[in-house]
């Protein structure tokens, strides 16, 4: 029964081939495209504004050569959103509940924002793994304390968004489970615990897209320590 609630995290197979491709490529199917009309459909249109409104919002604090990741980092907010959401229908496969898709997202990202200021500004890039001011016999100690604190940014960014959507499916199969089998035995107990498993499934909702909206964030900060 344990191991049965681990399940839903194991990519599905069909005649020995994972499907985990389908289910990443899926979202972008299902995006609205542009048309050619002057005037757009509602959806089209609020789909613009939330671009756009996010965008703005996300590239505010940076400089302008840090606008030249605004596509990337609106893109990756809209798909890490798009499967999220999709993760929470019945019957589907998130696949940002696997550590090794959200630290291929995470990894490369975070050494290019790395890369990037290694080559435009080393002096400052370096001079963030020694605060201003230090006593001299703290120096190797916070550098070491520093660097490490950097290698932890791609883990800690992987790890956050892996923990946040595997234990809300967890909460959710869990109590979904008492639910059917406290029916038939107390009814009301199960009309409460539903109640419950709605209200989850609501916040399941927000922390889906707020986790997407944390991952993109903590990125353009990262990126904007090196632009």
């Amino acid at each position: 029964m344990t191991m049965s609630f681990f399940d839903q995290f194991a990519s599905p197979l069909y005649l020995g081939i994972p499907l985990i491709a389908i289910a990443i490529t899926l979202p972008w199917v299902l995006f609205p495209t542009p048309s050619s009309r002057w005037i757009n459909n509602r959806l089209l249109t609020l789909q613009g504004w939330f671009l756009n409104r996010f965008t703005n919002q996300l590239m505010l604090p940076l400089n302008v050569g840090g606008h030249k990741w605004a596509l990337l980092l609106a893109s990756l907010m809209l798909f890490l959103i798009t499967i999220n959401m999709l993760g929470l229908l019945p019957y589907t496969f998130t696949p940002t509940t696997q550590l090794s898709l959200n630290m291929g997202f995470a990894v490369p990202l975070w050494l290019a924002t790395v890369i990037i200021g290694m080559r435009n500004q080393p002096t400052v890039a370096l001079g963030h793994l020694l605060p201003e001011g230090t006593p001299i016999p703290l120096i190797p100690v916070l550098i070491i304390i520093e660097t490490i604190s950097l290698f932890i940014r791609p883990l800690a960014l992987g790890v956050r968004l892996t923990a946040n959507l595997t234990a809300g499916h967890l909460l959710i199969q869990l109590i979904a489970t008492a639910v059917f089998v406290l029916l038939p035995v107390m009814p009301t107990v199960a009309v409460l615990t539903a109640t419950v498993l709605f209200l989850l499934t609501l916040l399941e909702v927000a922390v889906a897209m707020i986790q997407a909206y944390v991952f993109v964030l903590l990125l353009s900060l990262y990126l904007q320590e090196n632009v």
